[in-house]
Order: structure tokens, then C-alpha cells, then sequence
């Protein structure tokens, strides 16, 4: 089975539900809301500023792909599309990475609440992959997904 490099990490293809010429879209193992999926490029690329103009290009494309479908799947009515930075930023892992994060009136008491989320998601737990989806989970989301893009 083919798999993909995320920073530190081997995504399993099963994972991944899009993939196009620079960028590839994978289910998250700790979601913070339903239908949250990441968008990165093909190659590893630790900062937003080191991409090459093409592979913005394509991130952006399919990350604008990714968000209207796992909008409309998930049934949201908006969505938060963010990019953490380097580490100050909270990025955890080492190579750029887009969350789509389809958004409910009401899913956070405070709106904003969302970003606290985001910061701490990955970095909780990061010892203990019990509180990960298992693998055929984190299988069955991408396969329902994979099938709105083909």
C-alpha cells in the first residue's frame, strides 16, 4: 500500500482521500469537529513560505475543493479554513498543512473557541494513540469522501 509523508509522520493511503499533482487531502486522527481534514503538499515542506508558486497554486485549488465538499458532506454552514505556521504558531508537525473545518451555528459556545481547539488538538494525548481513531475509522471517512471526488 502506497503512503505519503506528513512531517514526522506515514500517512497510510487509506487515509488519503484526494489526491492531485502537488497536494493531497487526508482524514484527521483527532478531529476537532466532524469533517475535519487537512490539505497538504506532496512534497515536505516545513513553512507556508518555502512552497513553490505552483504548489500554492494547487494547495489552495484543492483546498478550495476539499472545503466545498466536506462543507456540504457534513452538513455545515460555514467553514474555518486555517494554516498554522512554524511553532509559535501551534504547528505540531512539520510540514504545511491546511484545516478544513466545516462550521454549525452553536458547535462552540464562543466562535472563536474553535483556534484554542486547534492549538491544543494535536498536542494533547500526543503519547496516547488510544484517543486516535483507529485506522479503519479514519479508512471508512476517506472512502465515503474519495467517492465525492471521482
Amino acid at each position: 500500500m502506497a503512503t505519503f509523508r506528513f512531517g514526522q509522520h506515514i500517512i497510510k493511503a487509506s487515509a488519503v482521500f484526494l489526491q492531485t499533482e502537488l497536494s493531497f487531502a487526508l482524514v484527521n486522527r483527532k478531529p476537532v469537529v466532524p469533517g475535519h481534514v487537512l490539505v497538504c503538499p506532496l512534497r515536505q515542506v516545513e513553512r507556508f513560505r518555502d512552497l513553490r508558486p505552483d504548489e500554492v497554486a494547487d494547495l489552495f485549488k484543492t483546498t478550495q475543493m476539499v472545503a466545498d465538499v466536506v462543507e456540504k458532506h457534513f452538513q455545515g454552514t460555514s467553514l474555518t479554513i486555517s494554516i498554522q505556521d512554524g511553532p509559535e504558531a501551534g504547528q505540531t508537525v512539520k510540514h504545511v498543512h491546511v484545516h478544513v473545518l466545516p462550521r454549525r451555528a452553536g458547535d462552540f459556545q464562543r466562535n472563536d473557541s474553535i483556534y484554542d481547539e486547534l492549538q491544543k488538538h494535536d498536542k494533547e494525548d500526543e503519547d496516547n494513540p488510544a484517543k486516535w481513531r483507529t485506522e479503519e475509522e479514519m479508512g471508512r471517512e476517506a472512502a465515503d469522501l474519495r467517492k465525492l471526488f471521482s
